[in-house]
């Protein structure tokens, strides 16, 4: 399984990080639209990220949910994404739905993403990829240099996923029915 170091933290704005993005990454702004719909796992999470109704991918990961930089397991895969959702959610049950909008932009190996989530706000994304063998510690170093660089303060870290923000706020997006 592929490995990285997460952080998430809420910001004020997109806006207002979009230039200390930009001044640090190698590629982007990338503006990207995904529809991610959570099914029912008791191992991790699984989620089908739609960009368009014939273009996505189905995510399996895992990783804790602590604030500040942590370790995540995942494996991603390419899909047609309403025929599987629709397959999935009858095996397996939709916990929910997240729609953003993210942009995303490239720093090395890091991808920086500036998010903005329907129904919860702005949150800055950091996904440090390791490389097989590479210890964990690494990552972490490297996000925080990154977090420093973006000025990204401890007391902004998220620890939770957005279904569970949405979960904990009573917003959750439902799914779409047919």
């Amino acid at each position: 399984m592929a490995r990285n170091i997460e952080i998430k933290a809420r910001i004020s704005s997109v806006a207002a990080h979009a230039l200390a993005a930009a001044a640090i990454a190698d590629e982007g702004p990338i503006a990207i639209s995904q529809d991610d719909t959570f099914f029912a796992c008791p191992s991790g999470r699984l989620k089908l990220r739609a960009f368009s109704s014939t273009r996505g991918e189905l995510i399996f990961y895992r990783r804790s949910d602590e604030r500040g930089p942590k370790e995540s397991y995942y494996v991603r895969s390419s899909a047609e994404p309403d025929t599987l959702r629709e397959v999935l959610a009858l095996a397996y049950g939709e916990v929910g739905r997240v729609r953003k909008h993210r942009t995303l932009y490239l720093a090395g190996r890091t991808r920086i993403h500036l998010d903005r989530v329907e129904g919860l706000g702005d949150f800055l994304e950091l996904e440090v990829v390791l490389r097989e063998g590479e210890s964990a510690q690494a990552g972490v170093r490297e996000a925080e240099d990154l977090m420093r660089r973006l000025g990204v303060q401890p007391a902004q870290l998220v620890e939770r996923a957005y279904i569970d923000l949405l979960a904990e706020k009573g917003r959750e997006i439902p799914p779409l029915r047919r």
